[in-house]
């Protein structure tokens, strides 16, 4: 008979204690062991708690009041930030968010990994961690006859319309208003996703750290943009360093942002920026790291703890637009890169020939399939670097590095739980994980990105 949970819907719990943070920043308090998420509740607080949503393993409840206060506890700065889904942790002070997020990395590798005495860092941070990133996408729509454009209200599809974020570039604010404005004057209908009706669904802009290069993308529902030569002169006109404006078509009932078809209406196809001394060409549809200051941070510790002499062979898996292995190649003999996706494979050899880099390689294919056949032609690795999706590497791709035992792996990870778990496999299989070093990509979020160093034994 299974366990019934220790709360009713509706009750109160008098002195909940709060003792950690969730992955999505709600406060965790627990009744006889029982956890009760709770949103805008810090650790080390204390306070009356309502139960909203129980279920048989865990629940939600609402802070009623609180009766002690974290010391990290602040006024979020942003005026929607309640509303906006965009943000968890903006309500924390920096210094308290580096130490949660520290605090995570740790528990999950003792939890998970079972790595009781891996050397892990403190979080590495911004020195200024607000308007960070360089790429904004965000819905449009409808709102009382005026247009509208922001992030999705927390738990809903309702548009929180915004003048601005304050996570992101300025200028990203200010060519999401300038479309607005344009859009609302030439009576461009916004996409209705319930009618499956309208014609724009998502601005997307990009603007490059290092360049100041701009691109705007429009994506539509229907094939045509209606007053596109009007929408162009205007932003031309309106936008300091514009380089690009594309047109992106995706007619489908989705959640996905970007269509299949893509066009250049002005400009170039690409923006340019560089990490460090590499230079990359970035398309609408490129993944590039949204936090250009902080992964060349993240990008330099992974470089250490290759720490290549000049002969080694390197292979890159999950490379996408050659970003880790361009920076390898500076110091790697060779460098093999293996990607999914067959666009930006061909990002990647782009940007290979962009900065003259011949001693790189890259293939299309699942990371599994390709370092297998390269093994059986004879290429093996001295280092092997991975920065596999949310989900970890997969369990093929941890059967062949046992399999190849290069001397050393650097897994780039940004998520500590399958950092944990991954890293618990290679070290049942051979391997000891010298030190960890979190990276905060994302300040006023929960999520921390890692690199760890790990050595044959």
């Amino acid at each position: 008979m299974s366990k019934k949970a220790p709360v009713q819907k509706n009750d109160y719990i008098d002195g909940a204690y709060f003792e950690d943070l969730t992955h999505d920043g709600n406060g965790v308090t627990k009744v006889d062991g029982y956890p009760l998420f709770v949103p805008n509740a810090l650790p080390g607080e204390e306070g009356t708690v309502k139960v909203v949503k129980p279920s048989k393993g865990y629940g939600f409840g609402r802070l009623m009041e609180r009766t002690k206060e974290s010391p990290y506890r602040q006024e979020p700065p942003c005026p929607i930030y309640r509303e906006c889904g965009g943000c968890q942790i903006q309500h924390m002070t920096y210094e308290g968010q580096l130490r949660a997020k520290e605090k995570n990395v740790r528990d999950v590798m003792q939890r998970i990994g079972k790595l009781q005495d891996v050397k892990i860092h403190e979080v590495l941070g911004m020195e200024e961690p607000w308007r960070y990133r360089n790429k904004a996408q965000v819905p449009v729509g409808e709102k009382d006859g005026r247009f509208v454009a922001g992030f999705y209200q927390k738990r809903s599809h309702e548009i929180i319309d915004m003048d601005k974020c304050i996570i992101q570039y300025e200028k990203n604010d200010e060519v999401i208003q300038h479309v607005k404005d344009i859009c609302q004057n030439l009576d461009i209908r916004p996409y209705d996703e319930k009618k499956h009706k309208g014609t724009l669904r998502h601005i997307m802009t990009r603007t490059a750290y290092t360049t100041g290069e701009v691109m705007v993308v429009l994506v539509t529902r229907t094939n045509e943009l209606p007053h596109k030569n009007e929408i162009v002169e205007e932003l031309v006109r309106n936008i300091e360093g514009l380089k690009s404006i594309i047109h992106n078509v995706n007619g489908k009932k989705t959640n996905v942002i970007m269509g299949d078809t893509t066009r250049v209406l002005w400009g170039e196809e690409v923006i340019h920026d560089r990490i460090g001394d590499v230079k990359f060409a970035i398309s609408a549809r490129s993944f590039y790291q949204v936090n250009p200051e902080q992964t060349k941070v993240l990008y330099d510790k992974a470089l250490e703890y290759a720490d290549l002499k000049g002969e080694e062979t390197v292979i890159d898996a999950y490379c996408g637009i050659g970003t880790i292995s361009l920076f390898l190649a500076q110091t790697a003999k060779k460098v093999y890169g293996v990607e999914i996706v067959p666009q930006a494979i061909a990002d990647a050899k782009q940007n290979a020939v962009l900065n003259n880099m011949t001693n790189v390689e890259f293939k299309a294919g699942p990371a599994e399939v390709v370092i297998p056949e390269w093994y059986d032609d004879g290429i093996s690795a001295d280092v092997l670097v991975v920065d596999p999706p949310r989900k970890g590497c997969d369990e093929a791709l941890l059967d062949t590095i046992l399999t190849m035992k290069p001397k050393k792996v650097v897994y780039v990870s940004c998520n500590p739980a399958t950092l944990a778990r991954d890293l618990r496999i290679l070290e049942d299989g051979g391997y000891k994980t010298t030190e960890i070093q979190p990276v905060d990509m994302f300040p006023q979020t929960m999520h921390c990105e890692a690199v760890a160093k790990i050595e044959l034994v």
